[in-house]
């Protein structure tokens, strides 16, 4: 019996260094944030629908995606963001499902999916269980201006792009509060992973 978990959480939540966890233990993680980069180079169909819709200036001159100025445009328009996410689900999608398929024949049973806008998605129904990586407001505002080196607006306004972790702990069907040590957090990840069956 095949089983698909989903895994999300906030910006500087600290989902990678979950996601990273899982794969030491032997585990097939499929990267949403990869496939997004994956279906964007060039030749790919998402690669030439999001050139049309945003225009040559998004990219470098070596043709890659200039992600920090499609970051500017996105996160401050609505409608681009929408139209953005009307281009890439479906393309992101369709690569982490190749993968999975492919985890599957090669006779893995279970496959970890890394989403970060699992719940803004409405992506749930599609997994088996929701994991959520959760920390306190502040610790995410902290956590954020450290590693990227934001101004306070800057984190915020990336924040306030996703839906409040707080919102999600009442979806999620397993949480790992992240706010302590990693040990903290890695002995929670494997209590989740025995009490579904997966150790």
């Amino acid at each position: 019996m095949y089983k698909i978990i989903g895994l999300t959480g906030g910006i500087a939540s600290g989902k990678s260094t979950i996601s990273k966890m899982i794969e030491q233990l032997g585990f097939t993680v499929l990267d949403a944030d990869i496939a997004s980069r994956k279906v964007i180079e060039p030749g790919e169909e998402a690669y030439t629908k999001v050139k049309e819709a945003f225009g040559e200036h998004i990219f470098n001159e070596d043709g890659t995606l200039n992600r920090a100025e499609l970051g500017n445009v996105i996160f401050n328009n609505e409608e681009k963001r929408l139209l953005l996410n009307s281009i890439m689900h479906p393309a992101v999608r369709k690569w982490m499902n190749d993968r999975q398929e492919e985890a599957f024949k090669r006779g893995e049973k279970v496959v970890f999916q890394d989403i970060p806008l699992l719940f803004e998605g409405n992506m749930q129904k599609s997994f088996d269980h929701t994991i959520l990586v959760y920390v306190e407001a502040d610790v995410q505002l902290q956590r954020l201006m450290e590693r990227n080196n934001f101004s306070k607006e800057e984190a915020l306004a990336r924040i306030r792009s996703q839906m409040p972790l707080s919102e999600k702990l009442a979806l999620a069907d397993e949480v790992i509060n992240n706010n302590g040590t990693e040990e903290e957090s890695k002995q929670q990840l494997l209590n989740i992973l025995k009490k579904l069956e997966l150790l």
